[in-house]
């Protein structure tokens, strides 16, 4: 008996000291069975990484193939919808557009639907730590309350004279209206938010998506008591354009291509088709007879490149603290963008440029590294896949199907197109070789993209009846009616509340 409690004693002693020299996080975080998560938003960016289709010259993307070597990338991946706030409300709810009523960036989620659960806090609600930068939801005031962080830092435009009222806070002065040269395109006011070029002056580590980036990598260096989730959201290639003048050297002026373009192109469009492309027509317009397109081309592929940059400097802080072993990585884009094809400058179609994006997935020990799929998948998988992959409780409600079984088989059969949306009413239904769109009057467009990959020639007809009955089972039988907007609320950012000024019902955001 002596001799068992002298043992006892002995095992006690031990496990005391092991309890001071072995820290708590080092325990549960850095051996925990639990993925960490990093989620990777990138702005209005083309799929131009060389995949399939994009841009016909050379795009320096070193970090975006860096990351396709390591995981699975989706050459046939499309938004939710082609603009910001609903494609983002859309991931970040799970939830589409027709089911939220969020059709547009004017219409505030939160005091709408104060009750869902977004995807960050599906993973606080879980255990994870919870942080992020830059724009994961729309970054507008109001748009991203705090509760759904653990700690969030927000993206301020300090590198841009366009949000700031043309007034910058490096180098010039605040109460300095015009920088010199601005606009720096030389061309005033197209397109929307629109200048391009090199901010004079400005270093590389003063642009917004840098700070962004200093955040996430801060985080990737410390060590946690969670496994966390973590969102880094770059806003390049959104406009305005700006880069170091680095960024632009990678693209003589000479060597930039031009999208190809058909003069009759939008003639078998149906009336709501054109004048989703008649929105933007007058910038086009303007840039073409400025002769600044190739200008203007050559800006929106230097950004991409920046933001490109940036990824790379995430992935160094990942691999450099080894959590490449044990961190998912989601890398998408909110949606793409139209540089002249289909004669539209800008988003806010249903046609390919606009809603075909980026997609790459790395889960350690599923996705094989640089393999690619070609089946069609939308944003709307994000939050069911995440669920899997992490083995979360599952959320009541959600739109989109998981798409773990094409992480582990990249080539099996896969019968679920990808569906966009656009304003109430309009989608657009994408198969791996087809594309339908139908509009809110009941016309539409069908495109065979294996003839047809501009998606010139409308054959949407009785003699392809069959097609459009198949890929109309995937548009949605109801659309939710429009969410109130912004002008429906009072807000106060200090307390980050809502009050509707019909029902005077507060919504409070923490």
């Amino acid at each position: 008996f002596r001799v068992l409690s002298m043992f006892s004693q002995s095992i006690i002693a031990l496990f005391i000291c092991l309890s001071i020299f072995i820290k708590p996080q080092q325990i549960s975080a850095e051996n925990s069975d639990r993925p960490n998560v990093l989620f990777i938003a990138v702005d209005d960016m083309n799929d131009w990484g060389g995949l399939v289709r994009g841009y016909k010259g050379k795009v320096h993307l070193p970090n975006i193939k860096r990351l396709n070597a390591m995981g699975i990338s989706f050459e046939n991946a499309y938004t939710a919808s082609p603009v910001c706030c609903p494609s983002r409300t859309a991931v970040m709810l799970g939830k589409r557009p027709s089911t939220t009523g969020i059709y547009n960036n004017g219409q505030w989620w939160f005091p709408h639907m104060p009750d869902a659960v977004s995807l960050p806090m599906a993973f606080k609600d879980n255990g994870y730590k919870v942080m992020g930068a830059g724009k994961i939801f729309h970054h507008t005031a109001g748009f991203n309350p705090p509760l759904q962080w653990d700690e969030f830092q927000r993206l301020v435009f300090n590198d841009d004279p366009w949000f700031r009222g043309k007034k910058l806070n490096y180098p010039w002065s605040k109460f300095e209206k015009n920088p010199k040269g601005y606009p720096f395109s030389g061309l005033a006011g197209v397109p929307h938010e629109g200048d391009w070029g090199v901010i004079p002056g400005l270093k590389e580590s003063d642009y917004d998506d840098f700070k962004t980036v200093d955040y996430v990598v801060s985080k990737l260096n410390k060590k946690h008591q969670k496994p966390f989730f973590l969102a880094c959201g770059i806003f390049r290639p959104h406009l305005p354009w700006y880069a170091p003048q680095k960024y632009f050297d990678l693209y003589p002026i000479e060597e930039i291509l031009l999208p190809d373009i058909l003069e009759n192109d939008l003639d078998d469009i149906p009336r709501e088709g054109k004048e989703l492309a008649a929105f933007r027509r007058g910038d086009f317009n303007k840039i073409k007879k400025s002769g600044k397109w190739k200008e203007a081309v050559q800006a929106y592929l230097a950004c991409i490149s920046f933001a490109d940059a940036q990824l790379g400097r995430v992935l160094d802080a990942l691999e450099k603290n080894s959590r490449d072993k044990n961190t998912i990585i989601i890398f998408w884009s909110d949606h793409g963008w139209h540089l002249g094809e289909k004669q539209h400058w800008h988003k806010s179609t249903l046609w390919e440029e606009a809603t075909r994006i980026p997609f790459t997935v790395v889960a350690p020990g599923i996705t094989a590294a640089g393999s690619k799929c070609k089946r069609p998948i939308d944003t709307l998988c994000i939050f069911p896949t995440l669920l899997e992959l992490c083995k979360l409780k599952p959320i009541k409600g959600l739109d989109g199907v998981s798409i773990v079984p094409l992480l582990k088989d990249p080539n099996m059969d896969w019968k679920i197109p990808a569906v966009s949306e656009f304003r109430r009413g309009q989608c657009a239904v994408r198969s791996e070789r087809y594309r339908y769109i139908r509009y809110s009057d009941g016309t539409s467009e069908l495109y065979d993209h294996s003839k047809d990959p501009n998606e010139w020639k409308n054959i949407s007809s009785k003699e392809h009846q069959g097609v459009i009955d198949d890929l109309s089972e995937f548009i949605p039988k109801t659309f939710a009616v429009n969410a109130p907007s912004k002008g429906s609320y009072e807000f106060d950012p200090d307390t980050y509340s809502w009050t509707h000024k019909k029902t005077l019902k507060v919504t409070k955001g923490k």
